[in-house]
């Protein structure tokens, strides 16, 4: 019997650990720490959607918000709003029915030959357009019991190739914790992939330490980071230096973008961000349209406009720096391209 290792956050070193236990949990602190703590609209909207999903910010990234602006891309994905308190038609707590392919609890498994983990039960910053803000992470939460379970699954499966890591945010686990979970997958022969899914790099770039790195390096598995960026402004040379890091020891850098309304829906947006990961050595995958969750309507981008805009980055970029414009259906096999 396989048995991946129980998770926890106990591993977590001194050169990160303060950054991820030190954030702002409220719209008021986010905006007076941007300098629009008198914006009585805003605090008193803050206070009422944070209700239904808390406000996590960490300061690294805070800190890349410009001062006084209200409508800035990272402090719209960061702050709580009025209008993620209405109920819009369509809008629903599981647009991906992700609940339906949760195999065993901690495991969803929609697409041929790979699975998704929800290796991690928290995320270091609420983005307010996440598909899983309704998501039962209490019931999902890996314990040994849960972790044996999916060790049984994973092994009686040939046709897996691929684990997912997702969450939360798997980098909000410990180095121990990884190290443990690759060293119990190291006995499964057939599945030769690791993909993380991440914010964590353009949130907190201190995370990817050299321990971390080297766990990467000594795995058997081919290993791919899947950073979640949205927009330019995100990005610096802390990222530099942690991508950097991964490329040197031959880890698959790419990037994955959610087109936001009033964040980055606009050519010159999604271009500079392009251009800006590929400086950093990260390469352009995916460009989603919003998932249908319920909290994040005011967010939505139309297909007809997000064509039109993947067009112009046809126009202007090498194809090898344009992403796939995609959405998620729920119950289809693969992401469905928009052409």
């Amino acid at each position: 019997m396989h048995i991946i290792p129980q998770l926890d956050l106990s591993g977590q070193t001194e050169d990160w650990q303060s950054e991820f236990n030190h954030l702002i949990t409220s719209g008021q602190q986010l905006l007076e720490a941007v300098g629009l703590g008198c914006d009585t609209a805003l605090l008193e909207q803050a206070a009422q959607a944070e209700k239904l999903f808390p406000v996590r910010a960490p300061w690294p990234l805070v800190r890349k918000i410009k001062p006084g602006d209200a409508n800035d891309p990272i402090l719209k994905q960061l702050l709580a709003s009025g209008p993620e308190l209405l109920d819009v038609a369509g809008y629903v707590a599981d647009p991906l029915e992700e609940t339906a392919a949760t195999q065993t609890p901690g495991l969803i498994h929609k697409y041929h030959g790979r699975v998704l983990l929800t290796f991690a039960s928290q995320c270091v910053t609420n983005c307010r357009y996440c598909f899983r803000r309704h998501f039962d992470y209490e019931s999902n939460r890996l314990n040994q019991q849960k972790l044996r379970q999916i060790s049984e699954y994973l092994a009686s499966d040939t046709s897996i190739k691929e684990i997912i890591l997702s969450g939360g945010d798997p980098l909000s686990v410990g180095n121990g914790q990884f190290q443990r979970f690759f060293d119990a997958l190291e006995k499964i022969e057939h599945i030769d992939k690791v993909r993380i899914h991440t914010r964590v790099p353009a949130v907190i770039p201190a995370r990817i330490d050299k321990e971390f790195v080297n766990i990467l390096a000594k795995s058997k598995h081919k290993i791919v980071v899947v950073v979640h960026v949205n927009h330019a402004q995100e990005l610096d040379e802390h990222f530099d230096f942690a991508m950097q890091q991964l490329r040197q020891q031959g880890v698959t850098l790419l990037n994955q973008s959610v087109l936001l309304k009033g964040v980055n829906d606009s050519a010159d947006a999604l271009i500079n961000l392009s251009e800006r990961l590929f400086t950093a050595g990260v390469l352009p995958y995916y460009l989603h349209l919003l998932d249908q969750v319920s909290g994040a309507a005011h967010f939505y981008v139309s297909q007809k406009l997000a064509t039109n805009l993947h067009k112009q980055m046809q126009s202007k970029l090498p194809g090898y720096l344009v992403p796939r414009l995609v959405r998620e259906i729920a119950q289809e096999k693969s992401k469905t391209w928009i052409l």
